[in-house]
């Protein structure tokens, strides 16, 4: 395992994230305590100390157990939490980014969690209701108090991301420096804005979802009606399809781990990890101490160029306006001039 700084900080995070979110079977489909431990072992051995849970997972249990799981050794952890939802939903204030939702969600963390601070606050998804003024200043007001060392945003449009970090930088406050987002051969959306505002403010990637929901582990590549179906039994909330397009590119990722005589998960992980328009972060969840074993197994080898540039292009969307005008070669000699194709440009995103 080699180890990423963490966006615009000194902070030190392992290459894979561990996720948390099956640790408990609340959900109804997630992991014992002791298959948890024992995924949590396995991560570790591998020299893995990020960890990422949540208030929301299965209840609380993923914090709880997350929270036992490090306490023997606490500082050797990046430990990150998150809020948004998951506290007191039936409330008019148990939820969303607020000052007061953020408070509570945060104190009731670090209780299940049995620590005194959280290094990595991600606020967990945008509610399009508050100020992005009183979000930074209330995160601002927790790492001054020693609660939390670094924050990050989840689940938001760029322009949001960009802004309050703006704001935050003009006043002083703390500023985001991780962006955690789906990202993966079937969710390639996030290279239209999210990406390049990542790259150009130095966040890192914390990418969730790296095998869009199981289908790129080649498991739904059977050529029945039942697949859909099967998909949203296996994950209920996932953010998947399968339809032709899941399919196709599940089908290309099979073919090349078959002959790297490497697992299809594996594979991909391996193209997130070797993105070069952002530093990316893979978030590897598992229900089984077998397929976390198998995820680990990416760091054992990369792809070439060639295997890349297959999955690239077999996964390749269109990046919509204004970037499929403003890369267009026409485009470009207009803008730049004749010369353009000759500046070497470091900016390059």
């Amino acid at each position: 395992m080699r180890y990423k700084l963490f966006g615009k900080s000194g902070l030190r995070v392992s290459e894979l994230c561990l996720g948390t979110m099956t640790f408990g079977d609340e959900w109804g489909w997630g992991a014992s305590k002791e298959e948890s431990r024992k995924m949590f072992d396995a991560y570790v051995n591998a020299g893995g100390t990020f960890v990422d849970t949540a208030n929301g997972y299965t209840n609380g249990t993923s914090e709880k157990f997350v929270g036992e799981f490090i306490a023997q050794d606490r500082e050797r952890f990046v430990l990150a939490t998150k809020f948004t939802f998951g506290g007191k939903p039936n409330y008019p204030n148990g939820a969303g980014n607020h000052r007061k939702s953020m408070v509570q969600a945060l104190n009731a963390s670090l209780k299940r969690l049995n620590t005194d601070y959280v290094d990595v606050y991600w606020v967990h998804a945008w509610d399009q209701i508050t100020p992005l003024e009183e979000l930074m200043r209330a995160l601002d007001d927790m790492v001054r108090a020693g609660k939390v060392l670094y924050v990050g945003f989840s689940d938001a449009p760029a322009w949001v991301v960009s802004r309050a970090n703006t704001l935050a930088e003009e006043r002083g406050w703390t500023i985001f420096t991780g962006l955690q987002i789906p990202y993966s051969l079937l969710e390639r959306t996030p290279e239209r804005e999210l990406l390049p505002m990542a790259k150009t403010l130095d966040l890192t990637v914390a990418a969730w979802s790296p095998l869009g929901g199981g289908i790129l582990s080649g498991k739904y590549n059977t050529g029945t009606a039942e697949n859909d179906a099967r998909m949203k039994q296996d994950y209920p909330r996932s953010h998947f399809t399968v339809n032709d397009r899941t399919l196709k590119v599940a089908g290309e990722v099979v073919e090349i781990a078959r002959e790297l005589d490497r697992s299809p998960s594996q594979v991909s992980l391996n193209w997130l990890r070797q993105r070069k328009n952002a530093l990316v972060v893979p978030i590897i969840g598992s229900r089984r101490l077998s397929q976390l074993e198998d995820n680990l197994a990416c760091l054992d080898f990369s792809l070439d160029d060639g295997t890349v540039k297959r999955l690239d292009e077999v996964s390749a969307i269109d990046l919509g306006f204004p970037m499929s005008f403003i890369s267009r070669e026409w485009t470009k000699k207009a803008i730049l001039g004749e010369a353009w194709d000759r500046f070497d440009n470091h900016r390059t995103l």
